[in-house]
């Protein structure tokens, strides 16, 4: 009897451990109990990819709302902030290429140039290089600045060039233009605005016409009876026709005036820039936001005005595929220039350069042909340029 209730005892107490602590592989529902999460938890656990999911749409939707502050409030602006408009149409602070030395025009592999600082007015200095014609080079070697200037007067031609907005006179493609005219046998003299490169001065179109005036005359001092042109690329166009508007006004014009890339005048240039033409379609009021600020500033550079007043040769150059300055408005400033009354006595062409040929804004030079199309024009035979 006693064996008996001992035995019962051992199993009651085995029965209540098993039931105290379920087995892995218990099936019943004691074993699915313990697996369950406490309500709180599983709550949390829900709220976790929804609060997730809030949070995204939340910095969403304010990336959406910072947008569209700013896409309101820049026009209003550039609207009551005219000198920002004008900043984009200079990019004067835009210096390309970095880290160049402009006082030593020889790293950029002009050994034939020489670097000239000059004063057109008070608190005002402008970075000025020469670059000798090809046929000088071994002279030109380790001259001073006295000597570059007597050079001017020497049998060969001289061309001054007014580049365009941003960048340096020691940009890429026009360090290579001035080794083709120099190559040409012409005198290259260029130069940066006030406040392009290491000149002095705030920019504005009537201080860079005024150095471009500068500039001219002191080579008219220099350069005797030889002739002087005027290239103007882009921007620089605007800078050319306004010197040779007021040149021939004084009568006193230049041999000829060379146009690369040019436009009418600014404001039908920036409206037809690529980065206008989608805002002007879907932004309304573009004209009152972004172009009026430009005149407001005093940016003209009328192109198809200045024309009407100019008495010497004119060649335009445009590239058709060129993106910056559309092909239309070179060739709609010819038109412009072929039908004025002051051109009756004078050569104006002009020469396009096909899509195929990949010249876009700034590598006609790159031309085989523009040797030939500059010695018909300007009339000179190389033989002659080169002696």
């Amino acid at each position: 009897m006693r064996k008996r209730n001992e035995s019962v005892t051992v199993e009651h107490e085995r029965a209540a451990a098993a039931a105290a602590v379920p087995g892995p592989l218990d099936k019943g529902c004691t074993l699915r109990r313990s697996l369950r999460l406490p309500a709180s938890a599983a709550a949390e656990g829900m709220k976790r990819p929804l609060g997730r999911r809030y949070g995204l749409w939340f910095w969403l939707r304010k990336l959406i709302l910072w947008l569209l502050g700013m896409y309101i409030a820049i026009p209003f602006l550039v609207k009551l902030c005219p000198a920002i408009q004008a900043k984009l149409v200079f990019l004067n602070f835009v210096r390309v290429p970095y880290f160049i030395d402009l006082k030593r025009p020889q790293d950029q592999g002009l050994n034939h140039t020489c670097n000239y600082y000059l004063q057109p007015e008070e608190d005002v200095t402008i970075g000025v290089w020469h670059t000798v014609p090809a046929s000088l080079w071994k002279n030109a070697r380790g001259k001073d600045q006295l000597w570059f200037e007597e050079a001017l007067g020497s049998s060969h031609p001289v061309i001054l060039y007014l580049h365009g907005n941003a960048g340096t006179r020691g940009g890429d493609h026009r360090v290579e233009l001035y080794k083709v005219l120099s190559s040409l046998g012409y005198h290259v003299v260029t130069f940066d605005y006030r406040g392009w490169g290491d000149s002095i001065g705030s920019p504005s179109e009537r201080g860079m016409t005024y150095d471009a005036l500068h500039v001219f005359d002191w080579i008219k001092a220099r350069s005797g009876d030889n002739p002087v042109y005027i290239w103007g690329h882009s921007l620089g166009t605007g800078v050319a026709t306004n010197l040779v508007r007021r040149l021939c006004e004084r009568e006193t014009p230049p041999d000829a005036l060379i146009l690369e890339s040019p436009f009418t005048n600014i404001r039908e240039e920036a409206r037809s820039h690529p980065f206008s033409v989608a805002s002007t379609q879907y932004f309304p009021g573009f004209d009152w936001f972004f172009l009026d600020p430009i005149t407001t500033s005093g940016i003209k550079f009328a192109n198809d005005e200045n024309v009407k007043y100019i008495s010497c040769s004119l060649l335009i150059l445009h590239a058709e595929d060129d993106p910056v300055v559309p092909f239309h408005l070179g060739k709609k400033l010819y038109n412009i220039a072929a039908t004025s009354r002051s051109f009756r006595d004078y050569k104006v062409q002009f020469v396009p350069f096909h899509t195929d040929l990949g010249y876009r804004h700034k590598y006609i030079y790159r031309s085989p042909e523009l040797p030939r199309i500059l010695r018909e024009f300007l009339g000179k035979s190389e033989h002659e340029l080169h002696h």
